[in-house]
């Protein structure tokens, strides 16, 4: 398979000919996705007690299939797409995947170049920092994240507006290919977004995993959304509540509705494993 190295900085170059020599004996996209979705599970198991025993399960699992010489190369690989982030926002995953061109032949797939991602999200933010001082955090829904470019960007636009992502925006990010997710769910957690990223089908709001980041649990932000939700379920007193509005049927509305749940999921859960 065909690969260019153009665009891409030194770290990521290195990502690729660390994934390169570990295809000498698998296939070229495996490598490439289970890199993302071991790196996936180890930054999850460091604060997700809900879904650790089963993470670490499917790690071994996959751990299993190389040799130890290769398994030694998936943390390096790791170091260097911190060291390729720490460089600036830009999608490191996703430059990595259409390198390799793996775009024709895993489902068609083709992400956003970085700088169109930026330019949109630029272009969409409105007033954030408004909102910020007006409601204390923003929410951001993404129905079909591929690797995250434009989380990623939402994130830099919005530091540059002065507001705190870190601190001040919640993400809900989706995607129904499972390598798609584990790319965004890495990224965000390296940035320090505070995220939860679904593996689901946007259009028939069918969840089958979740992955939150460190950020997310860090910053309890089960707790903070679920509390926003209520007072947003509350209507002022002697106010009728209002009647939906066509964009309250919209994708930003489902994916308000995901997040909802899954929140709720995860907090009945943390309360199971209080008991015990």
């Amino acid at each position: 398979m065909a690969q260019t190295d153009v665009g891409l900085d030194p770290h990521q170059k290195e990502i690729a000919k660390l994934i390169r020599l570990n295809a000498q004996r698998h296939r070229l996209h495996r490598v490439f996705a289970d890199f993302c979705e071991m790196a996936a599970i180890s930054l999850s198991n460091a604060v997700d007690r809900l879904q650790r025993d089963r993470r670490e399960a499917r790690y071994l699992q996959i751990v299993a299939q190389y040799s130890n010489e290769e398994v030694h190369r998936f943390p390096a690989m790791l170091v260097h797409l911190v060291e390729s982030l720490q460089a600036g926002f830009h999608d490191a995953l996703g430059a990595l995947f259409m390198s390799f061109e793996f775009g024709d032949q895993w489902k068609g797939q083709f992400f956003t170049p970085y700088p169109v991602a930026s330019l949109m999200a630029r272009l969409t933010l409105g007033d954030l920092k408004a909102d910020v001082e007006r409601d204390g955090f923003v929410t951001v829904g993404e129905p079909a994240c591929g690797a995250g470019a434009m989380v990623i960007a939402v994130a830099e636009a919005a530091l540059d507006c002065g507001v705190n992502f870190q601190e001040a925006m919640h993400v809900t990010a989706q995607d129904i290919d499972a390598t798609a997710v584990h790319m965004t769910y890495v990224q965000l957690a390296l940035l320090y977004v505070p995220a939860i990223v679904v593996h689901g089908n946007t259009l028939t709001l069918k969840e089958w995993d979740h992955w939150v980041t460190p950020a997310h649990v860090l910053g309890r932000w089960d707790v903070k959304l679920q509390r926003a939700r209520r007072a947003a379920d509350q209507p002022a007193k002697g106010a009728e509540a209002a009647a939906p509005t066509p964009a309250a049927s919209s994708a930003g509305a489902g994916m308000a509705e995901l997040r909802a749940v899954v929140v709720e999921q995860r907090i009945e859960k943390a309360d199971q494993l209080t008991l015990f």
